[in-house]
C-alpha cells in the first residue's frame, strides 16, 4: 500500500465517517446535542427517532454527502476528468432513485437546480445563484484529482459547480476545501500551509461563475483562525465559532468554520470529526468535510479500524476501490505543484 493510497483512502473514510457520526446531530443546537446524546457523540449511534431529516437512519449510516461525493468520484474515474454534463446527469439519476425530489434529503441550491435540469433548463443557467455547502460538500475527489495544483483545483471546482452552484463565492468556499484535500495529500504539508493554499484558491475561485452576494470567505476564515488561536479552552473556542461564524449551510458558513476545525484539531481526524458533529448546525456536512481534509492529511491508518469496518458493514461503499481507481488516475496525470 503506497502512502498516496493510504491518504486519498483516508480522505473518503473521512467523508464517510464525518458524515455517519454527524448525521444524527444534525441540524441541532449544541444545548440539545448535550441533551439527546448524553453529553456529545463520540461513536456512532442512531437518528433519533423525531429526526427532521435523519429519523430511522441507523448507527454508522451515512447521507446523501457520502453519496454525493461518490458520485463525482464515479464520474471522474468513468471520464478520466470533470465533466460537469456528466455530473449533473448521475445527479438526477441518484435524486430519481433516492426519492429525493420528494424528501428534504438534497439542500435547497441543489434542488432547485435539478428540478430545472430535469425540465430541460442547459446546465450553463441552473446554478447561477447557488450558494450553499453543497457545492463543497462533495468536492473532495476533485481535491484528489487536482492533487494541490492551484490553477488545475480552480478550474476543475468550477467545472464541477456548474450544474448546481456557478456563482462566485460557491466556487471559492468549494475551491478552497478541495485545495485544502489536494495539498494534504503532498507529502510533509502543515496544517498552516494547507490553510494558506486553501485560500489561495478561495481567492482565485471568487473570479469564476456568476457574482453573487455573501460574506467574505477569506475574512470570516482569518476571523474564524483567530477565535482558535486567541483561546485555549475547547468549549468556549466551539461555542464562539457556532455563535459568531455560524454552522448553517450557506458555503460563506461551512468553509471558515471547517478550516478552523481543521486547525483546532491539528489534522487529527477523529478530533476533528468529534469536535464538528458536537458543535451544532449542518453537522453530517462539517464533519464530512473535516473528515475529507484531516483523513488526506493523515491516512485512513489514523482512524480505528472498527469505524472503517462499521461504515463498510452499514453501507457497503467500498471506498478501499475507490482510493485504488483515484490513485490510478492521479498517477496518469502527475500534476505539478502550482
Amino acid at each position: 500500500m503506497s502512502e498516496l493510497y493510504d491518504r486519498i483512502y483516508g480522505c473518503l473514510v473521512g467523508v464517510a465517517v464525518g458524515d455517519a457520526m454527524g448525521m444524527p446531530s444534525s441540524m441541532m443546537d449544541p444545548e440539545t446535542i448535550r441533551k439527546t446524546f448524553h453529553g456529545g457523540i463520540k461513536d456512532f449511534v442512531p437518528a433519533p427517532p423525531d429526526h427532521v431529516i435523519h429519523k430511522g437512519m441507523q448507527a454508522g449510516e451515512v447521507t446523501d454527502d457520502t453519496q454525493q461525493t461518490l458520485l463525482v468520484a464515479d464520474s471522474l474515474i468513468a471520464n478520466g476528468e470533470v465533466n460537469p454534463h456528466d455530473i449533473a446527469h448521475r445527479l438526477i439519476q441518484w435524486a430519481e432513485s433516492m426519492g429525493a425530489f420528494h424528501s428534504m434529503m438534497l439542500g435547497p441550491s441543489t434542488l432547485r437546480s435539478l428540478y430545472a435540469i430535469r425540465s430541460g433548463r442547459p446546465i450553463e443557467e441552473t446554478g447561477l445563484v447557488g450558494d450553499t455547502n453543497g457545492a463543497a460538500m462533495k468536492i473532495s475527489p476533485v481535491g484528489i484529482y487536482s492533487m494541490g495544483n492551484l490553477e488545475q483545483t480552480v478550474e476543475a471546482v468550477a467545472l464541477a459547480c456548474l450544474p448546481t452552484h456557478n456563482t462566485n463565492i460557491a466556487i471559492a468556499g468549494a475551491a478552497a476545501i478541495a485545495m485544502a484535500v489536494g495539498s494534504a495529500l503532498r507529502k510533509q504539508t502543515s496544517i498552516d500551509r494547507i490553510i494558506e493554499r486553501a485560500l489561495q484558491a478561495a481567492k482565485l475561485g471568487l473570479k469564476k461563475g456568476n457574482i453573487w452576494f455573501g460574506a467574505s470567505i477569506l475574512e470570516r476564515t482569518k476571523l474564524a483562525l483567530s477565535i482558535v488561536a486567541e483561546n485555549h479552552d475547547r468549549e468556549k473556542i466551539m461555542n464562539q465559532l457556532y455563535q459568531v461564524i455560524g454552522a448553517g449551510v450557506l458555503i460563506t458558513e461551512t468553509v471558515p468554520l471547517c478550516l478552523a476545525i481543521v486547525k483546532m484539531a491539528e489534522g487529527n481526524p477523529v478530533e476533528a470529526i468529534r469536535i464538528a458533529v458536537n458543535l451544532g448546525g449542518d453537522c453530517d456536512t462539517t464533519a464530512s468535510i473535516v473528515g475529507a481534509i484531516c483523513g488526506a492529511y493523515s491516512g485512513a491508518s489514523s482512524f480505528p479500524a472498527q469505524w472503517i469496518e462499521k461504515i463498510e458493514d452499514v453501507n457497503h461503499l467500498h471506498l478501499d476501490q475507490y482510493a485504488f481507481k483515484l490513485e490510478k488516475l492521479v498517477n496518469q496525470i502527475k500534476y505539478s505543484i502550482a
